[in-house]
Order: C-alpha cells, then sequence, then structure tokens
C-alpha cells in the first residue's frame, strides 16, 4: 500500500477539498483524511499513478505540493539534516563574508557549488580562503544578528523527539554555527567542518579532512549502527548537491526548497511547506505537533 500527501504553505493554506477528492478519484484512493485544516490531507492507494509526477507539476502551479510514498514505516526513528539553509534560512558562509566585503564573490561559489556545478571540497577551500584576517568574534556577531532558523524548524525536532526519534545535524558549513544551531533545536549530535584561528583571526584555512557530500553518508551510516536501527528507519533533509548521498540512501529522502538538479533525484519534494512538511508526510496531524 502506498499514501498520497498533499499540502500546501501553513502560512496560507489553501487545499481545497474538491482538489483532494478529485485527485483520489481519479486515481482510485481510498477515503481521504485531513492531517491540517486546509493545508493537508492523505489518502491510501494500492500502487503508484503512472502519471505521478505529471500531476506533480500541474499541483506545483497552485501551491501544492504531492508526495506519494509506501505507507509501511513512514514514521521514521532519525532525523538527518542538513543546516544551511535546511534548518536556517541562510548559508552561514555567505553572511561571514559579506562582513569580510566578500559577500559577492562568496555566494556565486556556494550557489555553484550547491548546484553541483562545482566540486564541493574545492569550492569550500576557496571560499574559506576569502575569509583569512576576519575576526572570531564576527562568527558569534553574525550567528546573533544574522542567522534565522527555517519555519517548523523547532516544531520538527519537538515533535520527532517526543516520538522517540533521535536528531543528528550533518554540515559542509562549521562546527562555529552548527553547535549553536543544534543546542538551540535539541539536536543529539552535530557534525561540521571546522575554521582554524590563530590570534583571535581566521587563517583561511578549514581543518581536514573537510566533511562534503561523502561524510553526510558516512554519518547515515555510523548513527544507523549505533542506534542499531536500518537506513529506511531514516528521513533525510537538504537542499544542496553535497546532500544527494544521505537523501538517496536514507528510507526517506526529502528535497526541501532545493536546486533543481537536486530535487529532479528525490521522490520526496517539499517547495511549498515549511519543515512541518517533513511531520506531515509522516503522517503526524497538526495535532500531534509539539
Amino acid at each position: 500500500m502506498y499514501v498520497a500527501t498533499l499540502l500546501t504553505s501553513p502560512s496560507a493554506p489553501t487545499l481545497e477539498t474538491a482538489l483532494v477528492e478529485n485527485l483520489r478519484n481519479a486515481w482510485g484512493g481510498g477515503d481521504a483524511e485531513w492531517l491540517a485544516v486546509n493545508e493537508a490531507a492523505e489518502f491510501p492507494l494500492e500502487s503508484v499513478p503512472s502519471n505521478q509526477w505529471d500531476i506533480w507539476a500541474d499541483l506545483q502551479q497552485i501551491g501544492v505540493d504531492l508526495v506519494v510514498q509506501p505507507a509501511e514505516g513512514r514514521k521514521k526513528k532519525m532525523l538527518l539534516a542538513d543546516m544551511d539553509s535546511t534548518m536556517i534560512q541562510q548559508e552561514c558562509i555567505d553572511e561571514l563574508a559579506d562582513e569580510a566585503g566578500v559577500g559577492d564573490r562568496v555566494k556565486e561559489i556556494t550557489a555553484a557549488a550547491m548546484n553541483g556545478e562545482l566540486d564541493f571540497e574545492g569550492a569550500l577551500i576557496e571560499r574559506v580562503g576569502l575569509l583569512k584576517g576576519l575576526p572570531q568574534t564576527v562568527i558569534t556577531k553574525v550567528l546573533s544578528e544574522r542567522i534565522t532558523l527555517m519555519p517548523g524548524a523547532a516544531v520538527l525536532l519537538a515533535t520527532m523527539k517526543a516520538n522517540g526519534a533521535y536528531a543528528a545535524l550533518v554540515s559542509g558549513g562549521f562546527t562555529a554555527c552548527t553547535a549553536k544551531i543544534a543546542t538551540e533545536l535539541g539536536f543529539d549530535e552535530n557534525r561540521a567542518n571546522t575554521l582554524t584561528v590563530e590570534d583571535g583571526k581566521l587563517t583561511g584555512e578549514a581543518g581536514r579532512p573537510i566533511l562534503g557530500r561523502e561524510a553526510k553518508v558516512q554519518a547515515l551510516e555510523e548513527i544507523t549502527s549505533k542506534l542499531g536501527i536500518s537506513e529506511a528507519d531514516v528521513m533525510a533533509v537538504g537542499d544542496g548537491a553535497n546532500d544527494l548521498g544521505m537523501l538517496k540512501r536514507a528510507g526517506a529522502g526529502v528535497a526541501l526548497h532545493a536546486k533543481p538538479s537536486v530535487a529532479a533525484e528525490c521522490d520526496i519534494r517539499i517547495n511549498h511547506g515549511d519543515l512541518t512538511a517533513l511531520l506531515l508526510v509522516q503522517g503526524y496531524m497538526k495535532t500531534d505537533f509539539v
């Protein structure tokens, strides 16, 4: 059995009953259940419809996300999350670069790397090099003044953890950022790259080895092994090319407001919902949210 979930933005919920019922009837689905009024509904299916992605594309035009997935094992035991542009609304390195006066150049490199156009490790080394000489205190300033949580982040973490899930934050960014975000949101652990500092200033070097795409896959393998769960028990979420390894390996890989080249390789694509969409596609009702 499968489940089809339709959802829209919680800040402007516009999901119509007629739309849900029409799709359910067209696909021969079972009775629809509303997970959140005007925001999310689901219905069971016996098989994956052949026109799933055509319907998905049509619904995107009216601000509705559509997910079709196996019904069994939907509620996951672990969340594996990217940080930049996923759990937070910014890219930490871009914000640091703004403070260093090289924001435009670094943003160009970041965008190309996240879209898979550049080698991640080389792109990171180049960007960190442009931060040489920046006072270490600027990191604290950026975190307090420029970084904001992605809508739904706190509710996602609180709800999954209240239901026994383990949460890991894995980032190609920096531990100076992940440590704060992980603590603030309640992640059980965090992994990221390190910025080297001498005499209170950034040296322009990143600690080795560089944590990129393979490090996220390694985190998936190591943590599931430690917990005694399978990769099928994991929901992974990210937006960039360096997230694709873990997104493809996890039981549920969610491309959240992702680069087009990344979303195209994922079966769960959230473009209109916020992070609470990850709860809805697991079958949580809005009244279950913590």
